[in-house]
C-alpha cells in the first residue's frame, strides 16, 4: 500500500521532535509538510526548531510553514517549565540553514488540502489554534482531509490543571471550534500517553540509535520536566502518529466530546460522553496502546532515520 500522506500541525517541542523523528522513519508514512504554533514554546522557537529537526534528521525537503503565534482570545502560556527554553530539553542541534515557506501556517493547510481532496491526513499535535483558523476560513477542508488525528485532551483528568491537557487548555476556543467543525476528530489523549512510557528499558533500547539517540532522543528525555510517571516518560505526540501507522494497536471508542472554555477551573476541559446517541458521536477516542507493539513499532521507526543519517 501507498504511504499515507500526512500534514502534521505542530509545537516543538520534545515530543513533537520525537513524532517528526517517527513520521520521518515510518514507511507507512509520508510527511508532506509540517505547519507551527505557538505553544510548547514560541512560535519562533516552535518553527525554528522544526526546521531544526527536519534537517537534522536528513529531511530538510519537507517545508515548513508558520502559522499562529498566540491564542484566539487568550493571552499565550508556554510549557518551558517542561520543554526547557529551547523547546528541545537538553538537547542541542544545529541551527537550521533553511526557512519556512512564505506561506501562512492556515493558507498552506487549505492550499494542500484543497489540491488533494480526500489524499491527507491531518494530524494536529500542538494547541489547535491553526486548525481553528483554518475550518474557518475554508469549512469544506473537514470534508476534504483523509482523517483528522489529534494529540490532546483527556476523557479524564489533566496534565496541566485538574481538568485540562496542556494543548487544550492553552487555546480552548480554537479546540471548540475544531471539535464542533462536523468531522470525526480521532482524539489521542491522556488516557492512551500516558500508557506509553519511555521507561529505563525502553532508553536502553535507544541507545543502539547512534547520533538521533545520543543528540536528541536521550538528551530530550534528559531535559524533560516534570513529565515522569509511574517509572517512565510520556511521549504524548508520538502516539498520534503511531495511531495512523498501527491503528490496531489502539482501542479507541466513539464518543461526543465538547470543550469547556467558560469554567474558572475547568477550562480546556473534554468533556467525553461515551453514553451519547451515534448520532451525536463527534469524535474517536483513544483508550488504551497494546505498549511493547507500541515500542517496537516506535523504535523500529527511528532505526530507520537512524540508518539514513549514517549513510550521510
Amino acid at each position: 500500500m501507498a504511504p499515507r500522506k500526512v500534514l502534521l500541525d505542530c509545537d516543538p517541542g520534545i515530543d513533537d521532535a520525537f513524532a517528526i523523528a517517527f513520521g520521518c522513519g515510518h514507511p507507512g508514512l509520508e510527511l508532506c509538510g509540517i505547519t507551527t504554533v505557538a505553544g510548547n514554546v514560541s512560535l519562533d522557537r516552535t518553527t525554528h526548531n522544526a526546521l531544526a529537526v527536519l534537517e537534522f534528521l536528513g529531511h530538510g525537503e519537507v517545508p515548513v510553514a508558520a502559522g499562529s503565534p498566540a491564542p484566539l482570545l487568550r493571552p499565550f502560556e508556554d510549557a518551558r517549565d517542561v520543554h526547557g527554553e529551547s523547546g528541545l530539553g537538553a538537547a542541542r542541534l544545529p541551527a537550521p540553514r533553511g526557512r519556512p515557506v512564505d506561506t501562512h501556517a492556515v493558507d498552506f493547510l487549505i492550499e494542500q488540502i484543497a489540491a488533494a481532496p480526500g489524499e491527507l491526513t491531518l494530524v494536529a499535535i500542538g494547541p489547535l489554534t491553526n486548525v481553528a483558523l483554518a475550518v474557518r476560513r475554508y469549512p469544506p477542508l473537514v470534508t476534504q482531509v483523509a482523517d483528522f488525528v489529534i494529540m490532546g485532551g483527556s476523557a479524564g483528568r489533566g496534565n496541566v490543571t485538574p481538568a485540562a491537557e496542556f494543548n487544550i487548555w492553552c487555546d480552548p476556543e480554537a479546540a471548540a471550534i475544531v471539535f464542533g467543525a462536523g468531522w470525526r476528530v480521532t482524539m489521542a489523549g491522556l488516557d492512551v500517553t500516558h500508557q506509553a512510557l519511555a521507561t529505563a528499558e525502553t532508553k536502553d533500547r535507544m541507545r543502539g540509535l547512534g547520533p538521533l539517540a545520543d543528540e536528541l532522543l536521550l538528551p530530550g528525555l534528559r531535559g524533560y520536566g516534570g513529565t515522569s510517571t509511574r517509572g517512565g516518560q510520556p511521549v504524548h505526540d508520538v502516539c498520534a502518529l503511531a495511531l495512523i501507522a498501527a491503528p490496531g494497536l489502539f482501542g479507541c471508542e466513539p464518543a461526543r466530546v465538547e470543550v469547556e472554555t467558560q469554567g474558572r477551573w475547568t477550562a480546556g476541559m473534554t468533556v467525553t460522553d461515551f453514553a451519547a446517541p451515534a448520532s451525536g458521536h463527534n469524535a474517536l477516542v483513544a483508550m488504551s496502546v497494546e505498549v511493547a507493539g507500541f515500542w517496537d513499532l516506535v523504535l523500529g521507526a527511528w532505526q530507520r532515520v537512524s540508518a539514513v543519517m549514517a549513510r550521510r
